[in-house]
Parts: structure tokens; sequence; C-alpha cells
């Protein structure tokens, strides 16, 4: 490398920047990580599980050293109306089995733990600056505009979130369109460890991973969250920007609101509240995906779209981090050739086929399509709480066939419809 040039610039010190960082310095590469935060992970918000899988074949049994917060073993899916909720509750210790397992995790603490392992391999992180242009040169990348300082490199990786102004600079993605992004807010609630093991009936370490659906939301497409720490809750609501502007409620009263439901209060109540956050997450899938790659630069994580939102699961860290693993691993052969033209980082984009991002991006394409369906979010959990309310209320009255109590709710929705929408959720899946 000369004096004024380094192999690598990386945008962004989140998951996929951290990861690309540390494969790159761990190979001897010179590499500087330039993050707009005050450290890595002051930005980021999102929900909290990380599916361990990608990072564990980077570096092996992290969970034993990184700052994770309790190991998920207990899921729930709710349906919620105004006063109620139809749960689904899966626990099992298959959930806790290596390289199939997951972790709740607070990013702030997470990502500045990564970003260390990183800087102990030889990276080099600069905070609190912001990336304002790249330098563009016969139509290739050659480093970026900081705080009015040029810096150069062979390659850049745009690591720099779902709002990546700079992919959209070179014309690598567009705008994305209302109902493509959501709005998450978040707040982490503390409540002592002993507290939290016995309202979740969880295990020291061991932890829940809770999702919602329905009323939460305004009964507008989006959804609820809950997440168990060490000594704290994650709860937050996510919402599509389509729908915000003619929603009722905007997000942070949506988020009272869902802190006041009978089945949330109590299992708050006595927290004290720790920190609030707000994020853009991308919700379009597969479809979305924007250009990956081109002369001297390519894009990973979030800043590509590579989020899944199945409903029942939503995975965006494990593959931010195989991206950021494969990007690094492109530039490493580029460095071999000396070639960081299109065609050779071209492999990025190959080895992204073969992997589990694309192929499980392809596999899920057609259910945000699906999940922009309103009735998944009124008419279903109403009619869930109808046929539950007359299942399990007894007030000395005539009994009625298990079939009639689930046929009068179903029959409000229509028969046919709810078919039709099962069909297309399975097909979807």
């Amino acid at each position: 490398m000369s004096e004024d040039k380094f192999d690598a610039i990386i945008v962004g010190g989140g998951l996929a920047g951290s990861v690309a960082g540390y494969i790159l310095a761990k190979a001897g590469l010179e590499v500087v990580v330039i993050e707009r935060g005050n450290y890595s992970g002051a930005k980021n918000m999102t929900g909290g599980r990380l599916y361990s899988h990608s990072l564990e074949r980077i570096i092996p049994n992290f969970a034993e050293v990184a700052p994770v917060e309790r190991k998920v073993t207990k899921e729930r899916i709710s349906l919620m109306t105004d006063q109620s909720a139809t749960t689904v509750d899966y626990s099992s210790n298959k959930l806790g089995v290596k390289g199939k397992d997951s972790y709740v995790v607070l990013r702030g603490k997470f990502d500045r733990w990564l970003a260390e392992e990183a800087e102990n391999q030889g990276a080099m992180f600069v905070y609190g600056i912001c990336v304002d242009d790249l330098i563009i040169e016969d139509g290739k990348v050659n480093g970026v505009l900081a705080a009015g300082e040029e810096m150069r490199a062979n390659a850049v990786i745009l690591a720099d979130g779902v709002n990546s102004l700079l992919a959209q600079k070179i014309g690598f993605k567009k705008e994305l369109d209302a109902h493509e992004v959501a709005v998450g807010a978040k707040e982490v609630i503390r409540l002592d460890e002993k507290t939290i093991c016995n309202r979740f009936n969880v295990k020291e370490n061991e932890g829940l991973a809770w999702l919602f659906a329905g009323s939460c939301s305004g009964g507008n497409i989006g959804g609820g969250f809950l997440y168990t720490n060490k000594d704290s809750i994650s709860l937050g609501i996510v919402a599509t920007l389509g729908d915000i502007g003619k929603s009722e409620k905007s997000i942070p009263e949506l988020l009272e609101d869902f802190k006041k439901h009978p089945v949330i209060q109590p299992l708050i109540a006595g927290g004290e509240l720790e920190e609030y956050s707000a994020h853009l997450v991308p919700e379009g899938g597969y479809s979305t995906i924007p250009t990956l790659y081109k002369d001297g630069v390519l894009v990973v994580g979030d800043a590509a779209n590579l989020v899944i939102n199945i409903g029942y699961m939503v995975r965006g860290m494990d593959l931010a981090i195989e991206s950021g693993k494969l990007a690094a691993e492109t530039i490493l052969k580029a460095k071999e050739r000396n070639d960081f033209s299109q065609a050779s980082l071209a492999h990025y984009q190959q080895e992204l086929e073969n992997s589990f991002v694309m192929k499980d991006l392809k596999h899920y394409k057609k259910f945000p399509t699906f999940m922009q369906n309103y009735r998944i979010f009124n008419e279903y959990p109403q009619m869930l709480d109808e046929i539950m309310e007359k299942m399990f209320m007894v007030d000395g009255s005539e009994p009625e066939k298990i079939l009639s109590k689930a046929m009068k709710p179903a029959k409000k929705v229509g028969l046919l419809t709810i078919l039709k929408d099962g069909y297309k959720g399975v097909k979807a899946l």
C-alpha cells in the first residue's frame, strides 16, 4: 500500500462493515472503517435477535466472549386486538443447539465488541465522521470524501444502512417506496434479572423472542416485538412508512398504546425506561435488492436491503454478516489479481447467489406482497379472539359444538376469503 491509499475503505461500522474489516485486516490488508456514530452500534437499534450461524463460521464460539444477552429458547407469536391476544408458544432446548441457535443482543454493546475484534486484527476505525461523497474517476470508485478530506482506496464497501445516500448517488439504488421501508421505534426497559426469569418463565441466560401483529400497529402493516435481555426488555413497534401518513396515531403513540395493552402492561410493570431509539428498516425483500457492485465498490447489509420479514421471523443480522464476509473475500481475490474492476468484483454477486443470503431471499420473495393484506392485522386477530372467547367462556348458556363456535366468526371474514388468503400465505412461504 502506498502512504495515501488503503486497500479498502468501509463506510459504516455495523455488523456487515465490522465483519468485512475483520476479515480484510486478518488477511493483512490495510483497511479503514468510517463510522458516523461515536462508536460502532451507536446508531443501531434493531429489535435485537442474532441468528448465530454466519458469525459462528467467522469467529468460532463467539457467544462465549461476546456481550450477548440471552440465548433464545422460547418463541411466541401473537395476533392482538385492543384487549386480547391469541398466542402460539414454542419452548424447546432444540432452539439452543449450536449452529442453529440465536441470541438476543443490544446492538450498542454487541457492535462495539465486534468492532474491537476487527481492530485487534489491525483494522483502523474512525468515528464521528460522515462520508459526504465517493471519489469517482473514469467510472471507477477510488475512495471517499469525508470531513473535507480525500481518502483513497482500491475498493470501497458501502455498509451505511438502509438509507444509503452514497448508493443512491452512484445510481445503485432508488429511494425506497413508502411500502418498501418501515420505521421502528424501541424502548429498552430495565428490570432486574430475577424478575425477567420469573415473568417469562426462563432460566438464567435463556430468553424469549415474541412477535406481534394486529392492533399493536393500529391495524396497519407492521407489528410489535419483545425480547428479553439480561436485565432489561427490548419492546418496540414497526410500521411501514406508507401507512404512517394515513394512520390516526403516530409511531410514539402506537408504542405507548402497546405498553398499556393488557398483555404487555404486567410484563413491564415496575420497569425503568433506559433507552429510546428509532430506525428505518428495509421491508421489500428480494425485489428491492439494488445493484451490488461496480468498478471499485460493493454494497452490503441493510444498504443492499438484505432483510427477510416473514411475519413469524425477522432476519437481517445474519444476512448482513454473511454479505460483509463475502464482500471481504471478493476484495482479497481482487487484491491477488490486482484487479478491482466490475468484472473482478462480480465474484461478490456470484458468491451471494450461492449462499443462504440470496437463496433465502428468493425463497420468500412473494411474502412482502402477501403481508400487504390488511386482514392479517384487522379481521383475523378479531376472528381468533371471538373463537377463543366462545371456546373458553362459560356462562351457563346452551352448549354449542366446537365447529359451530369457530364457523360463526369465520363467516364474518368469509370462508372463501380465508381459504384464498391461506393458500396465498402457504404459497408465499
